[in-house]
C-alpha cells in the first residue's frame, strides 16, 4: 500500500468521517496506508510539509490563504468540514438570544488552535450588521482556562467548539448554549492542503483515492444515526460524555457539517471575504488561486457512477455490510 501521511492541526469531532474511514478500512480499500500525526503546537503541520514527513495537512484554509504569495504557496484539494463547529455560551437566561446582544459585552474565545474562532465570530458579527469593534475580546488564553474562568464569572459570552460547549452545559446548569454556528451557513472550515510545488502525478492519484475513501466515510456517517455507533464515539472521544458526543454528531449530521470532499465555491468566497475584512489577505483570493478540486471532482464522479452501477445490479435479499469488509479498526493517530 502507498503511505499517505496527514499532519492535522487537531483531533476533533468535525473530522469524524476521516476516523470512520480509518476504522472501517476505506483507505485501505484504495491501497492507501493513511497515518495521522497531530503536532504540538498545531503550526508544526507546516514544518511537517516542509520536512516531507507529511504529504498533506488537515486544517483551516485561512492558513494557506494568508501565506499565499507572502511566505509559501499551498493548494487545497478537498474538505471534510462544511460548517463551523463552534457554539456561543451565555449565562442561563429566559430571554431569547439575538446576536446583537453581544455588542458592548465581553466575549471569551479560545485561540490555542489558531485564529479561526475569532475570525469566524467577527465575520458573523459583520455579516449581521454588528460592529465587531463594539465587543471586548478575551482570547489569548488556553480554552480550558477560559472555560473555567467563564463559569467562574468572567465575561458575558464564551465561544468554543460545540462538543466542549455541550459538555459544559451538561455539567453546569448556570450556562447554556445561545447559538450553534453549524446553523449559520456553509464555510470550508477544515480542508486538506499540500505544498503547491511538490505535486506529482502519483500524488494527485493518491489524492483522488483518498477522496474516494473519505466520501465513503462521509456517506457512512450520514447514513447512520449516532445512537447506532455510540460505542465508537465513546472510543474516539473518551473524555466527553458519550450522550454529548451522540447529540453533537446528530446535530452535525442534520445541519450539513459533512457533504462531500469538494470545496464549495460560494462557501469559499464567503470565507475569503471574512479573511479580507480581517486583513489576513490583501484581497479575497479567487477560488482557482488556492483550490484544485480535480481529485475531489473525479472521486465524486467515480462514486456516483459506482452507485448507479450498484443500483442497476442490486438484487432483493442482498445486503451490504456497512461496517466495511473487515469490521471496525482502531484509528491511527499520534502526537508529537
Amino acid at each position: 500500500m502507498q503511505p499517505f501521511r496527514i499532519s492535522a492541526t487537531g483531533y476533533n469531532l468535525n473530522y469524524l468521517p476521516e476516523y470512520i474511514a480509518l476504522r472501517h478500512g476505506f483507505f485501505r480499500d484504495q491501497d492507501l496506508q493513511v497515518s495521522v500525526t497531530v503536532p504540538v503546537p498545531w503550526d508544526g503541520v507546516l514544518d511537517a510539509l516542509a520536512e516531507k514527513t507529511a504529504d498533506i495537512v488537515l486544517g483551516g484554509i485561512w492558513v494557506p490563504s494568508m501565506y499565499r504569495g507572502r511566505v509559501q504557496n499551498y493548494t487545497a484539494f478537498a474538505q471534510i468540514a462544511n460548517r463551523c463547529p463552534l457554539a456561543i455560551l451565555r449565562r442561563t437566561s429566559s430571554k431569547e438570544f439575538a446576536l446583537a446582544d453581544v455588542a458592548n459585552k465581553a466575549v471569551l474565545m479560545k485561540s490555542g488552535g489558531g485564529a479561526s474562532v475569532g475570525l469566524f465570530f467577527k465575520m458573523l458579527l459583520r455579516e449581521n450588521g454588528i460592529d465587531a469593534r463594539s465587543v471586548d475580546y478575551i482570547q489569548d488564553l488556553d480554552g480550558v482556562m477560559l472555560g473555567d474562568l467563564f463559569q467562574g464569572g468572567m465575561g458575558d459570552y464564551f465561544v468554543t467548539d460545540n462538543l466542549s460547549a455541550l459538555a459544559m452545559v451538561s455539567r453546569n446548569p448556570d450556562v447554556e448554549i445561545a447559538m450553534e454556528a453549524v446553523t449559520q451557513g456553509e464555510i470550508p472550515w477544515s480542508v486538506y492542503y499540500y505544498l503547491s510545488d511538490t505535486t506529482t502525478a502519483a500524488h494527485l492519484d493518491a489524492q483522488r483515492r483518498f477522496c474516494l475513501a473519505l466520501n465513503r466515510g462521509i456517506e457512512w456517517v450520514l447514513a447512520h444515526d449516532a445512537e447506532t455507533f455510540r460505542d465508537v464515539l465513546a472510543d474516539l472521544f473518551p473524555n466527553v460524555p458519550v450522550d454529548v458526543a451522540v447529540k453533537v454528531t446528530n446535530q452535525f449530521r442534520a445541519n450539513g457539517m459533512w457533504t462531500s470532499t469538494r470545496i464549495p465555491r460560494k462557501a469559499f468566497d464567503r470565507w475569503q471575504r471574512g479573511l479580507g475584512d480581517a486583513r489576513l489577505v490583501g484581497e479575497p483570493l479567487a477560488y482557482e488561486d488556492i483550490v484544485d478540486d480535480g481529485a475531489a471532482a473525479s472521486a465524486e464522479n467515480e462514486g456516483q457512477a459506482a452507485v448507479k452501477k450498484m443500483k442497476g445490479s442490486f438484487k432483493p435479499g442482498c445486503e451490504m455490510n456497512s461496517m466495511g469488509r473487515d469490521g471496525p479498526k482502531g484509528v491511527e493517530v499520534t502526537t508529537r
